[in-house]
């Protein structure tokens, strides 16, 4: 097992600049360390359906209220104004932007627990004797005997029989060659969501693990947890 590069065609160069956007790593930086209702803010207004920012703050009294600590209206409020920022450009602007943002937000939490220079972006996995996938994986953890691949989504209804092959298929052949990789979903989504959509799915994902809107910091421990609140056999 092995990983190279993504090709370096059209759409990893217009992708590309879609991450360099300042606003992602603003966003991700944030959302890092956020609550999960402060998460829950940022997916609702960046959905785009409205710019009012005082219509916001009415909707999460328990964010803006005035029994809110200042440091946590603080971050709100620093979360709000960058939500807006995205929502508020064109649809296919802000698509691109939300799903960098998910990728970057995965970078940040992943380097926390294994350090920034293990974690990388648009990057295939390659197996002898193997024909390599054309689409690279989003993130990944390459470390020697503890492997990672990660496919990351806005919202629930990216899940789909395609990335859940692509994801057990390198398992599987990572496993063949006596490799580990372990393969995950995180998606900026409820997990409620994503169980249901899942559900729907017949392609193999039981070895997948699921990261929602809710476990994020999952991806930022090494104590066992699975990313759904159960614990998992393996420190992920």
């Amino acid at each position: 097992m092995r990983f190279q590069d993504a090709a370096q065609d059209a759409r990893a160069v217009t992708y590309a600049a879609i991450q360099a956007e300042p606003v992602v790593a603003q966003a991700a930086g944030l959302l890092a360390d956020a609550s999960s209702a402060q998460r829950l803010l940022a997916r609702a207004v960046m959905n785009g359906e409205t710019l009012g920012a005082d219509g916001w703050r009415a909707m999460f009294p328990t964010l803006f209220g005035p029994a809110v600590e200042p440091s946590d209206r603080e971050r709100a409020e620093a979360i709000l104004t960058v939500a807006l920022a995205i929502a508020d450009r064109g649809d296919q602007t802000r698509n691109q932007l939300r799903g960098a943002l998910v990728e970057s937000l995965t970078v940040e939490l992943l380097a926390r627990r294994v350090g920034a220079e293990d974690v990388r972006r648009e990057r295939r996995i390659l197996f002898d004797g193997v024909r390599a996938e054309i689409h690279p994986y989003d993130v990944t953890v390459e470390r020697s005997g503890a492997a990672e691949a990660y496919d990351c989504k806005w919202g629930a209804r990216g899940i789909n029989a395609d990335v859940l092959h692509q994801l057990e298929d390198a398992r599987a052949n990572a496993e063949a060659e006596d490799e580990v990789l372990r393969v995950a979903l995180v998606v900026f989504d409820a997990e409620l969501s994503c169980r249901v959509r899942l559900e729907r799915q017949t392609a193999p994902h039981d070895q997948t693990r699921l990261v929602a809107l809710e476990t994020l910091e999952s991806l930022s421990r090494d104590d066992g947890t699975a990313g759904t609140g159960e614990p998992a056999t393996k420190p992920f």
